[in-house]
């Protein structure tokens, strides 16, 4: 392992710190998408590329991507340089350092038989839709898609927001199918498994689906001084006793990783003084196992029958989102293991992802592979979410090793 070429651990450190420069809040970031702090770190990654003898593309939709015109296998790499709101310094910027760091590493030695090509996606958070940069690069949206995305904070439109990125007019890049052996993308992890088990680095094998729903309650909206109790619909009311519902029968139909969470309650019209008669809220799950899913959303719509046929309001349930789970690829999941057999004293263990990545969106045409260190705490989507120096250096050794060994095949 000593004639291989390794990762310079100082300088990825020194760019993700330059990256959390872009937006800082706290300890963490603030760097939503098209946001000038975003914007800020493509530019910056646009001219770190020719450091790795890439040439460095900002496409149409905002997606980053450094090719190289060497010969030999080409290996796809990256991840996401945008953020949630007020939010971590790592979900996103890790991976695409970790890129870059294998493109500088490896593309210039010439006993490597082709190069890492790396790529940020944009949007990977959902400011505007959902995965719009991944997505856009296996041809999966539409112009229609784009003309109708808002802000979600804000409601700008997309196009308004390209436009004012300087973006708008230029071409969407698409993949060029069969040009990459695969794709490899590192995240932390988000959870606490890795850390609590002692272990340096996850080999991800799936990649949970995410579906998403809406569900209605309507009610009747009077007085909250005069409407007497026995004879009110109040719809945030039976919004509430919905999502205690949920919580006592999903555990009888659920599977050992299934998650579910109600991520936004609205209630109309929201006066203290007013029976709120329509009431929405958001509700998502996640499993990696589509029948475990399929199983679950039936229970729902039982549920929202029975609640409708008890009154005294009526429930509607609305699938907003359907993402089929993805499996990573069994030989990138043997190189990252051996890469930290060599690397990081084999504490490595082989995990599902229940968070999505853009990785689920290009394992749909070419192999994949996810690699995830360790996250302290087991928080992220929050601004102390963070990793210790040394693991952040023990995964982009063990990122770089398992793209040599990929490449090398």
């Amino acid at each position: 392992m000593s004639d291989h070429p390794r990762a310079d651990g100082a300088r990825v450190l020194a760019d993700l710190n330059t990256l959390r420069g872009f937006g800082t809040y706290k300890t963490g970031v603030h760097k939503p998408t098209f946001s000038e702090p975003h914007l800020a770190s493509l530019r910056w990654l646009e001219q770190r590329l020719p450091e790795a003898q890439l040439a460095a593309t900002i496409d149409g939709i905002g997606n980053v991507l450094g090719t190289s015109t060497k010969p030999g296998r080409k290996l796809l790499a990256g991840s996401h340089l945008e953020s949630q709101n007020y939010a971590g310094w790592l979900d996103g910027p890790l991976g695409v350092v970790y890129a870059l760091e294998a493109a500088r590493v490896l593309n210039p030695d010439p006993s490597i038989n082709g190069a890492v090509e790396v790529a940020s996606w944009c949007d990977e958070e959902g400011h505007f839709g959902s995965f719009l940069g991944s997505r856009s690069y296996v041809g999966e949206v539409g112009e229609a898609e784009i003309d109708a995305a808002r802000n979600r904070t804000d409601q700008e439109p997309m196009r308004e927001a390209l436009a004012r990125a300087g973006l708008a007019g230029r071409p969407r890049l698409t993949a060029e199918r069969g040009r990459h052996i695969g794709y490899l993308e590192a995240h932390i992890e988000q959870g606490e498994t890795l850390e609590r088990e002692r272990l340096k680095i996850g080999i991800v094998t799936s990649i949970v689906g995410i579906w998403q729903y809406r569900i209605t309650f309507t009610g009747e909206q009077n007085h909250a001084g005069t409407t007497r109790m026995a004879i009110r619909k109040d719809a945030g009311l039976a919004l509430a006793k919905f999502c205690v519902a949920i919580d006592e029968r999903f555990p009888t139909a659920c599977g050992l990783r299934t998650v579910w969470t109600t991520g936004r309650i609205t209630l109309d019209p929201g006066a203290p003084s007013i029976i709120p008669g329509r009431a929405e809220m958001l509700f998502q799950m996640r499993d990696d196992d589509p029948a475990v899913i399929d199983r679950l959303e039936r229970l729902l719509h039982e549920m929202a029958t029975e609640a409708t046929a008890r009154g005294p309001c009526k429930v509607a349930v609305e699938r907003l989102r359907r993402g089929a789970p993805a499996l990573m690829d069994g030989n990138f999941q043997d190189a990252i293991e051996a890469a930290s057999a060599s690397l990081a004293a084999g504490k490595s263990l082989r995990m599902p992802s229940g968070a999505g990545h853009d990785a689920q969106f290009l394992s749909a045409i070419m192999p994949a592979g996810m690699l995830f260190v360790p996250s302290i705490g087991g928080i992220s989507h929050h601004w102390t979410e963070n990793t210790a120096d040394d693991d952040i250096v023990t995964g982009a050794e063990v990122f770089v090793e398992t793209c040599r060994r990929l490449l090398s095949r």
